[in-house]
């Protein structure tokens, strides 16, 4: 059953669990804008460069310009190119129009009516706990996962009803991990013996400061504090899962709580400058309590995932690692942008394995809330990485102290110790030393 809490509650929470990673998203003026420059009709037939959030805006623009022969696009990373699935039909002129806006067509068998219809069916027919799907474009097939936990009679029936999708309707793989929420016993954020990881600072429909988190934290406790064993500072105001979505709306009980919009990565804050929605084949970071900071591309959009607790709908679906007490964490790109909060998954951050996101953007338009500002509160660190991606690794910076950050030893054994070294998602004022490269 999906649980619903819309009481209006104060809440609150030192603020800086939610912390930045760099520069303000810089955006093309639209869509069709391309990086390369070009003014010769052979130019303008040519699929442009664009980045991912600018290919998503196209994307959306041609999906209804192409009508029922659009069947999905996707973000080509290494050619900074969207890529637009078309059904064959009679008339070429909408083809014609995609590519003089700046997209590679590509010709495909199956329509999005109809792996949508593949959709429904898995879900009337073979809502398995342990299994997740969705729509993947880039091979033009429902993608379907099923983690160690299916066996024997629900295998057979997962094949079963696989199979009579039809030929070329679905591509179906096992993980050797088990699908779950990613809460834990340990540090970050406490309520009700569980860990979780802060979201994204908002502000509440009333005004109030808030934050968003996994919805099954939210259920798990009413009452949030910023240390294991501390008083609480944040109470639930609204929450959903399992259902159409897993986030949660917390708000600070101080309402005076300043509750800066932006993600701890160590000695850098990355401002976030606002929602938006994922695209397939986009490169995407994520913070949480546990792991720390990780990155990774998304898969599949709208996808559903058929936890233990029940199933969760219109998730994002990444590769992107998490280990539990990351949940509710923040999934965002690198120029700024808040794309989800950690939901569960399979795997962990040694293995790999396929990791669930709400997306941001529902999100707040469900609770209401608007992505907060003020000035940045600071975490502690996370160590940097090298290369262009930001920096990664478990191990925190050091805190000073008046934070309530925990490294990646918080879980461990029972799950219930603080790590030693500060973590970059946790709430308070910890003074990161260690910072991103790239």
């Amino acid at each position: 059953m999906s649980h619903k809490r819309i009481p209006k509650r104060r809440a609150a929470m030192a603020a800086g669990g939610v912390v930045a990673l760099g520069a303000a998203a810089i955006l093309l003026p639209n869509a069709n804008a391309s990086q390369d420059g070009g003014s010769s009709d052979d130019a303008a037939a040519a699929p442009r460069t664009l980045k991912a959030a600018d290919a998503s805006d196209l994307a959306a623009r041609l999906a209804g310009l192409l009508g029922d022969t659009f069947a999905g696009s996707y973000y080509d990373s290494d050619a900074q190119q969207l890529v637009v699935n078309v059904v064959p039909g009679d008339d070429d002129r909408v083809v014609t129009q995609a590519e003089e806006a700046g997209a590679e067509v590509r010709e495909v068998d199956n329509s999005m009516g109809e792996l949508r219809s593949g959709a429904q069916t898995l879900k009337s027919e073979a809502s398995i706990p342990g299994t997740s799907w969705a729509i993947d474009p880039r091979t033009n097939r429902i993608l379907l996962t099923a983690d160690s936990t299916v066996t024997g009679e629900r295998w057979d029936r997962l094949e079963s009803t696989v199979a009579g999708l039809g030929s070329g309707m679905a591509t179906v793989r096992k993980s050797a991990g088990t699908f779950k929420t990613f809460a834990s016993g340990g540090d970050a954020v406490f309520g009700g013996g569980a860990r979780c990881s802060l979201g994204f600072n908002v502000t509440a429909g009333d005004g109030s400061p808030a934050f968003l988190t996994a919805g099954h934290c939210g259920v798990a406790a009413d009452q949030w504090s910023d240390a294991q064993g501390g008083q609480p500072v944040a109470t639930v105001d609204q929450a959903v899962f399992p259902g159409e979505g897993d986030f949660a709306l917390v708000t600070y009980d101080d309402p005076a709580t300043e509750a800066p919009s932006e993600v701890n990565l160590g000695d850098q804050t990355l401002p976030i400058s606002g929602p938006a929605e994922a695209t397939v084949g986009q490169e995407v970071f994520r913070m949480g309590s546990t792991t720390g900071l990780a990155d990774g591309r998304v898969l599949g959009l709208d996808a559903t995932v058929n936890y233990p607790e029940g199933t969760v709908t219109g998730l994002v679906q990444t590769d992107v690692c998490a280990e539990p007490g990351d949940s509710g964490g923040s999934l965002f790109t690198r120029d700024g942008l808040a794309i989800g909060l950690t939901s569960g998954g399979s795997g962990d951050c040694t293995v790999g394995g396929e990791t669930f996101f709400q997306p941001v953007t529902t999100a707040l338009e469900a609770v209401g809330a608007t992505l907060g500002g003020g000035d940045a509160g600071a975490g502690a660190g996370q160590e940097g990485g090298t290369g262009d991606a930001p920096g990664a690794g478990a191990a925190g910076g050091a805190d000073d102290g008046s934070g309530s950050g925990a490294g990646d030893a918080g879980g461990a054994g029972d799950g219930s110790g603080a790590g030693e070294a500060g973590d970059g998602a946790a709430v308070g004022g910890g003074d990161g030393t260690d910072g991103l490269t790239g």
